[in-house]
């Protein structure tokens, strides 16, 4: 089937303006319409906001703002509680355009209140206590929206194109509020922003109707957290030592927000009138925009990339303590010392610290990371809340002391300054913090890879190297800095390693090696003369002597001695067949010689290993064939990753012909993963051959698989959309087992999303196959042990149809959520199967999603099969139609259901035609021509006298002895050769129509 991508058709400079965004063409209309909803709403927000706070101050003075805080930190409370609530009655389409409308009405509906003279002031405190809370309900609202129309992995590239919609607001709305407040006035502004963002709610409705399957149909409800650990996780030991400072983190940010707003806002009242600090915040605004929109787009990802996380995280509180400072000391005026410190904050509160803030909470397991989110989430509210009371408490202190306002200006200065230095240090706690947590988590075996303090990290690794503890957490933390800093790993390791275990000291050499350094040379020498295990010592000898620049090789003569350890022998000679001369070479000929036709199995073995390193075998070649013969397992599996370290493409065959056999097999696979793209056109060929075991065949897949490179990803992905049954489930486990997500990310870069819907769609079509059987030929209308037997293999048929629908999905969605949904299914309880389709409705967002709701829910067949009607035509068949309508989906159909076909209709005496017999009589499974002969025998014995001779030889031993007792009772001449397992000649088969004996019995 030719598979035509979604967004096939567009436009070449469409294609590449799409590449230029990093956005895939079925991703492009929503992020658009996404960008739009939210970039409309933010410009009401924008207008509506510089209009209140200039109402407001005119009203009631800088000085009250604090009670805004406070007000709004509860607002913020209850709007949670509000969206907990109505989330239980509505379905979320509804819920997230509700909020969309709620936002704007009040706004609406305010702006009236001010023409009241007796409500007036309490409307533009409402005014402004509702703008705040407004800000809340937006950033809810498009993170809902946003997680719904995008997955996990989608929404990675999509939403910080949507998130920069509010930069682009803060240049629209800047730049026309000047304009607006002098055709419209200040009050009617007000009116212009619920207009705006009613626009706003009418793009998010219209989002809702077109994508009506990416939101769940019944409301979200309460339901109980799948995952009890996460519910009784509770945060401890090194987890809560990088929390408390994360949390505070946020906490000192938010203060810092609302104390450089007051300050901002309060020299705006006084250096200007209501209608000026509205049109100054438009242009404040604009102007920040384009500030914003630069630094997000072009410099933000590449400052965090060059600088750190930390550093990143630390340069704006840094520059608020210091532009405190020097605004306290009267080196630069207030009134512009405010309005710079506001710019500063907006402009990399919203680039730079909201890019780091997910980066910070990367560290926490994924167990823990929700609840870290919940309690910041709790936290900044609160912050705002302590905040309000503090700016009052510190008002009526001044106010009580009779201190000036250029002196009350300073305090709050040094109130910036002290939560800017808060911040910092939560900063260097986070670092700690954070080094100790990964440690922690790589003793344990959990490693991660996140941007860190190397140095802090290098420390850290060294103390715990040389506390006493168990060999396999300290290997952990080996293995954690040769992932963070492979290139100079060699500063904490070498110096260490006379202290070391001796498998540690053996794990430690083997890294040095991927990257060797002169100058470790001599440590590394020094090691050489202590007494060392074998295994360490040979490690210890191929470093030293593949680092030299120039070595002396006459000062490995002593280990090629017979004495010395065969493991250390080995090696010495490999190194002196690598970088000898001719004549040490030959003399390290001559000692593998004698090691590979020693009679003892340990000399042969490493003699073997030997050959691997040694690059290429030159006169042992000779040796290979009665190697591979060798009576010890290890010898033989020795020699096969020997073949793939030094590319004899002649022997290649012997390690397919070793994923063959079980005790040959891991070492087969390992020797062709090391091939690498080498390898790809050989196990592609043997994974294809159907004719093989599929055992053997699967574990061609996954070498293919483990080689893990570009090409050979893009051999699987292009597997994966042609293959069927059991070997697109196979590839498709190969695919999700790849370490960083790379097989799921390489098969939506290849086929994209539409690629994934129509392979689920394919399911679906096929279950639509099974459901049409199952109705036509019910128990009542063909009963019989082959007609039970049919309807049981269709019966798992659609269980594998179903198992293949749940493996395709994890390719769009969280595993974790696609596995609790088929987890519950399998449940035989009502409520775990409502709960794993509310998972579901709560999850997919795939074109036919109600259509799998269907089919997964208790339905009769034929209510399914009713679903199914947009992807598969059901028209009532007799049970013998029904029959052949099965065999012509043969290629679709598993071994037993095929033989299954051909029992039944042999039972019911039904008519099949000569094209599906014939097809079927070559297939590779002895069992399926075993069943057709059987049915030939009833339904066209003369045919049968034909084909039969052509089968003697037929490679299964059932098969071969069905044929010898069927032509001794049909008395065909010649009697079959029960030694010849040689498959026969099936393409000799008649192909033309019209056997004798098919006609309808």
């Amino acid at each position: 089937m030719e598979i035509k991508h979604q967004g096939s058709g567009l436009s070449t400079s469409v294609k590449r303006l799409l590449q230029l965004l990093n956005l895939r063409p079925e991703e492009g209309g929503r992020t658009l319409l996404m960008l739009a909803f939210y970039t409309a709403t933010c410009v009401g927000l924008t207008w509506s906001e510089a209009s209140t706070a200039a109402l407001f101050l005119d009203r009631y003075g800088a000085e009250s703002l604090p009670w805004i805080y406070i007000a709004s930190a509860g607002m913020g409370s209850l709007l949670g509680v509000l969206y907990s609530w109505l989330e239980k009655w509505l379905p979320l389409r509804q819920l997230i355009v509700a909020l969309a409308l709620l936002m704007a009405i009040p706004l609406c509906g305010l702006r009236f209140g001010l023409d009241i003279i007796y409500v007036a002031g309490l409307t533009v405190f409402l005014l402004r206590l509702w703008v705040e809370a407004c800000h809340v309900l937006n950033e809810l609202n498009t993170s809902i929206t946003a997680n719904q129309l995008f997955n996990i992995r989608e929404i990675k590239r999509t939403y910080p194109l949507v998130s920069s919609g509010i930069l682009m607001a803060d240049v629209i709305s800047g730049f026309s509020l000047p304009l607006l407040l002098v055709v419209f006035k200040l009050n009617n502004v007000v009116l212009l922003s619920s207009v705006m963002m009613f626009l706003g709610a009418g793009i998010l409705f219209y989002i809702t109707r077109s994508y009506q399957q990416f939101f769940p149909d019944s409301p979200q409800g309460a339901t109980e957290d799948e995952n009890q650990e996460f519910t009784t996780l509770r945060l401890a030991g090194p987890i809560r030592e990088y929390v408390i400072p994360l949390i505070l983190l946020f906490v000192f940010a938010q203060a810092i927000l609302q104390v450089v707003e007051f300050q901002f806002l309060g020299q705006l009242e006084i250096n200007l009138s209501s209608e000026e600090i509205a049109g100054f915040l438009g242009l404040f605004s604009g102007i920040l925009g384009i500030a914003e929109l630069v630094v997000q787009w072009f410099i933000s990802s590449r400052a965090i990339e060059k600088l750190g996380v930390f550093v990143a995280a630390s340069l704006l509180p840094g520059l608020i303590g210091v532009g405190g400072i020097l605004f306290m000391g009267g080196i630069v005026d207030l009134y512009w010392g405010a309005i710079a410190m506001k710019f500063i904050d907006d402009l990399f509160r919203y680039t730079l610290v909201a890019g780091t803030g997910p980066a910070l909470f990367q560290p926490i397991p994924e167990s823990g990371r929700n609840r870290a989110q919940a309690i910041r989430s709790i936290a900044e509210p609160i912050s705002t809340g302590l905040t309000g009371l503090a700016m009052l408490a510190t008002i009526w202190v001044c106010e009580w002391a009779q201190v000036e306002r250029g002196v009350q200006d300073k305090i709050f200065l040094l109130e910036a300054v002290i939560l800017a230095l808060g911040w910092l240090v939560a900063i260097g706690a986070l670092r700690s913090g954070y080094v100790k947590l990964l440690v922690t988590s790589a003793e344990k075996g959990r490693l991660g890879v996140s941007d860190v303090d190397l140095r802090a990290l290098k420390r850290k690794v060294a103390e715990t190297l040389q506390q006493p503890g168990a060999d396999e957490d300290k290997s952990s933390c080996i293995e954690l800095l040769s992932q963070l800093d492979s290139e100079n790993v060699n500063e904490v390791l070498v110096p260490l390693l006379p202290k070391m275990s001796p498998a540690l000291q053996r794990q430690s050499l083997e890294l040095l090696l991927d990257h060797p350094n002169e100058a470790d040379l001599d440590k590394v020498r020094m090691l050489t003369s202590q007494a060392l295990q074998p295994e360490v010592l040979a490690v210890a000898l191929r470093y030293i002597w593949l680092t030299e620049p120039d070595p002396d090789i006459r000062q490995l003569r002593p280990y090629l001695q017979p004495e010395v350890d065969p493991i250390v022998r080995a090696t010495a000679a490999s190194l002196m067949l690598r970088r000898g001369s001719p004549r040490q070479k030959a003399e390290a000929t001559n000692t593998l010689r004698r090691m590979v036709t020693s009679p003892q199995e340990r000399e042969r073995v490493m003699g073997c290993r030997a050959l691997g390193e040694a690059v290429y075998m030159q006169a042992l070649r000779l040796y290979i064939p009665n190697l591979l013969a060798d009576e010890s397992l290890r010898v033989r599996c020795a020699l096969l990753e020997a073949i793939a370290a030094t590319h004899l493409e002649e022997y290649y065959p012997s390690l397919l012909r070793g994923l063959t056999y079980q005790s040959t097999r891991e070492a087969a696979l390992r020797s062709l993963v090391r091939l690498e793209n080498e390898a790809l056109p050989l196990l592609l060929e043997l994974a294809l051959d159907i004719h093989k075991p599929d055992l053997v065949r699967q574990y061609a897949w996954t070498g293919i698989g483990k080689i893990d490179t570009p090409k050979a990803l893009q051999v699987l992905a292009n597997n994966l959309m042609t293959s069927w049954g059991t070997t697109r489930r196979n590839i498709g486990r190969i695919l999700l087992k790849m370490p960083s997500d790379r097989g799921i990310e390489g098969v939506l870069e290849q086929v994209g999303r539409s690629g994934i819907e129509l392979l689920i769609d394919q399911e679906l079509m096929f279950l639509g196959q099974i459901y049409g059987a199952m109705v036509d030929m019910t128990p009542e209308l063909v009963q019989g042990r082959e007609a039970d037997l049919l309807r049981r293999a269709l019966k798992d048929l659609q269980g594998d149809a179903i198992d293949r629908c749940f493996l395709l999905m994890k390719f769009l969605y969280p595993i974790n959520s696609v596995q609790a949904a088929a987890f519950n299914l399998q449940s035989a309880s009502m409520m775990n199967r409502a709960r794993g389709l509310e998972i579901l409705d709560n999850t997919l967002d795939i074109k036919n999603k109600n259509v799998v709701l269907t089919v997964l829910d208790r339905y009769s067949d034929l209510e399914k099969l009713e679903s199914l009607s947009s992807l598969v035509y059901y028209q009532p068949q007799s049970p013998s139609d029904r029959l052949r309508h099965l065999l012509e989906l043969r290629h679709f159909l598993p071994d037993w259901p095929l033989a299954c076909c051909f029992h039944c209709a042999r039972m019911a005496r039904w008519s099949l035609t000569a094209d599906q017999t014939l097809t079927c009589l070559r297939h590779p499974t002895g069992f399926v021509r075993e069943a057709v002969l059987a049915y030939l025998k009833v339904a066209s014995p003369r045919s049968l006298v034909d084909l039969l001779p052509m089968m003697k030889n037929d490679s299964n031993s059932l098969v071969r002895t069905q044929v010898s007792e069927m032509m001794e009772e049909l008395g065909v001449a010649g009697v079959p050769d029960q030694s010849n397992t040689v498959a026969g000649d099936y393409d000799s088969f008649p192909n033309s129509p019209g056997i004798p004996g098919l006609d309808p019995i």
